[in-house]
């Protein structure tokens, strides 16, 4: 039987991978409900876990910033730690080759041994086979994880034999990702999820002119490669919450990025509904405040679950 496996990729500030564990097998099970009528197909998750990798060294900042003698007369001392040095922090550390290096070796494991094949099977699977993936991010670890697929800093020639094989194991295991020799191996993209996802923001980097980490000639790539097998545009369903600031819309800005590449991909963006509270607040210093509570929500969002389910039922 022919199996959907819906890959899991969380956000900033998430350190504990039990917490995170729990997170996102409670949002497979609400998917897996609304799957109920589908026995056609296994539904199967796949959870990468990175937030550790990050700890000490955000620990390290916070003794910093405790030691200081002025840390107690900065404002939004609460925001600031449990938002902004989060996400600022996990952002910069990921930037780091060094950091960056040891997130994507974790996950490429954790891929292989869930996905359940080695990497010669995962080369050398075709996508007759009927496998399909479906990734969910959150946040940063969109970023994350489109850089490890797409971004052209990985194949500089300085780099170790074993990160660039730690690259290749996982590109390899998606169709159309990997080198030319196996490009037409591994288990296809059915659909794509992000929430409360930066990658808009970090779009600028491709508009700046740079090009170490500019995810789009691969992206083109991939869209490319992925409908002339499949013959229809790949879903991305962009979920973002009104309150949400790290949040931003896709359409329109990835439309520029993408050019000729606009009709492979079929991109929208999903407005969560808000707390009536968070409304009245609109656009105050005090909706900015909450903003974490309005970043974190996606994972219980009856909307967002469903809209996934109905996605990999349609596909």
């Amino acid at each position: 039987m022919a199996t959907d496996y819906i890959i899991f990729v969380h956000g900033v500030n998430t350190r504990v991978e039990a917490d995170f564990n729990r997170q996102a097998t409670e949002m497979f099970t609400k998917i897996k409900a609304e799957m109920k009528e589908n026995s056609a197909r296994t539904i199967e998750p796949v959870i990468l876990f990175w937030g550790d990798v990050a700890e000490r060294p955000i620990s390290l900042l916070m003794e910093g910033l405790d030691a200081s003698p002025t840390w107690k007369d900065f404002w939004f001392k609460e925001f600031r730690t449990t938002q902004v040095i989060p996400f600022v922090g996990d952002a910069a550390l990921y930037l780091s080759r060094k950091v960056s290096v040891e997130i994507i070796k974790q996950m490429t494991a954790q891929a292989l041994e869930q996905i359940g094949v080695n990497l010669d099977e995962m080369k050398h699977k075709s996508p007759e086979d009927g496998d399909r993936l479906h990734l969910v991010t959150h946040s940063w670890g969109t970023v994350i994880l489109f850089d490890i697929m797409f971004a052209d800093r990985w194949e500089d020639a300085s780099l170790t034999s074993d990160i660039r094989e730690a690259v290749d194991n996982l590109r390899s295991s998606f169709f159309g990702i990997g080198k030319p020799e196996i490009k037409d191996f591994g288990i296809p993209i059915a659909s794509i999820h992000t929430m409360g996802s930066p990658i808009s923001l970090f779009n600028l980097l491709n508009a700046s002119g740079a090009k170490s980490f500019n995810l789009t000639p691969k992206l083109k790539e991939f869209l490319s490669s992925l409908y002339e097998k499949t013959g229809k545009p790949l879903p991305w369903f962009n979920y973002t919450h009104p309150g949400d600031p790290i949040a931003y819309p896709l359409k329109g800005v990835m439309d520029l990025s993408l050019d000729e590449s606009n009709q492979f991909v079929e991109i929208e963006d999903v407005m969560t509904p808000a707390n009536s509270w968070l409304q009245f607040a609109n656009q105050s210093i005090l909706s900015i405040i909450q903003g974490g509570e309005a970043h974190a929500s996606y994972w219980t969002s009856s909307l967002v679950s469903k809209t996934i389910a109905r996605v990999i039922r349609s596909t």
